[in-house]
């Protein structure tokens, strides 16, 4: 996999390119994640992929290397309150703008994943269908965004007990909406999304 530009991390007049991934828009619960992630050709890494067709075990250790090589890289995210306020889709793409704007160098281009972008100041937004499979950046951004958000929500599991997040990681499985039905929904819960909104008619144990 190459750069739409040829190389990784520099465009065709050898400006900052940034890829950008987010992770956790259809879930229940739990915050949006994006990443931003400028490549060093210099420092090639090999087996970047869209993050969904690796391992777990795969994705740590691709975040490790992504984080020690890359000319920069960042986090973005929307909460579960911004969620509910200007719903999913808008949030998804503030947590894009806010991974890019906490990059520690200044980005000209960046290549986003799918048909819609944020806003960037002094930054123009290319969309890239399916771009987490065909941009080495944003299969990047997609990978540490994925392993951080995983790890926020195995975290939860142990602060809110009997849902499952470690496993689902907040997604709408069979175990999570049983749960969410005997137990109503935690403070992590997109009470905007259907399933939880009618779990919150229900007494909740938080």
């Amino acid at each position: 996999m190459r750069d739409l530009f040829g190389e990784p991390g520099v465009g065709a007049n050898g400006v900052d390119v940034a890829g950008v991934d987010e992770v956790g828009r259809g879930p229940l619960a739990g915050p949006v994640v994006a990443g931003a992630v400028i490549l060093d050709p210099r420092r090639r890494i090999k087996g970047l992929k869209d993050s969904k067709e690796l391992k777990p075990d795969q994705r740590e250790l691709l975040a490790a290397v992504i984080r020690e090589r890359a000319m920069a890289w960042a986090l973005g995210r929307a909460e579960v309150v911004e969620i509910d306020r200007i719903n999913i889709l808008r949030a998804t793409l503030v947590a894009m703008r806010r991974a890019v704007d906490a990059l520690a160098a200044e980005v000209r281009v960046a290549y986003i994943d799918g048909n819609m972008a944020p806003a960037i100041d002094g930054c123009a937004a290319v969309t890239v269908i399916g771009g987490d499979a065909k941009v080495p950046a944003i299969s990047a951004a997609s990978i540490i965004a994925k392993v951080a958000r995983d790890a926020e929500m195995v975290a939860a599991a142990e602060q809110f007990p009997g849902y499952g997040f470690e496993s689902h990681k907040g997604y709408a499985t069979a175990v999570h909406l049983a749960a969410l039905k005997r137990l109503g929904p935690t403070p992590l819960h997109r009470r905007s999304f259907a399933p939880v909104g009618d779990a919150h008619r229900q007494p909740a144990l938080f």
